[in-house]
Formats: structure tokens, sequence, C-alpha cells
């Protein structure tokens, strides 16, 4: 029950929180965003490959391992377009 009141929470306060960042500050929050998922990939690779040997554990943290590389690669591919759109095009 603690659990689902913690989960419940989380999600409201995640909520409100991104909705009232001004867009200006997007763009710093998504690279502050994917250092952590950098750090998230790093303890799923440490659960893929250590601790319980069990196959179920492993198939979990390799999982996870594909799902945070997705996230950063996402992440940085998202931040890199939002950084081209403050770039002064070329001038003929």
């Amino acid at each position: 029950m603690l659990l689902a009141f913690v989960l419940i929470l989380s999600i409201f306060l995640g909520f409100e929180l991104i909705f009232k960042v001004p867009s200006i500050l997007h763009t710093p929050l998504m690279s502050g965003s994917n250092a952590i998922s950098g750090i998230t990939l790093v303890g799923a690779m440490i659960a893929a490959g250590g601790g319980a040997n069990t196959p179920f554990c492993t198939l979990l943290g390799t999982l996870a391992v594909i799902f945070a590389t997705i996230n950063v690669v996402g992440g940085y591919l998202v931040t890199d377009k939002m950084l081209q759109m403050f770039k002064k095009g070329e001038k003929k």
C-alpha cells in the first residue's frame, strides 16, 4: 500500500514539476536528466552482471541495460535537435 502511495505521489509531483518549468529551461533540464540516465545505465549493467546469478535476474538486468541505453541515446538526440534550433543560420 505504501509503494502505491509513493508511486501516485511521484506521478503527481512529476506532472506538476514538468508543467511549471518555463520553455527556456527544458534543454538544460534534459541534459541533466541524460546524466542521471547514464547513472541508471551503470546500475543496470551492475544488475545484469552481478548479484544473484539466476537467469531471471540476468534477463531483467539485460532488459534494464537495453532500455537505459535507448533512454540515454534518445535523450541526447533530442537535446542535440533542440540545441540546433537555437543556432543561427548561415548568411547568404
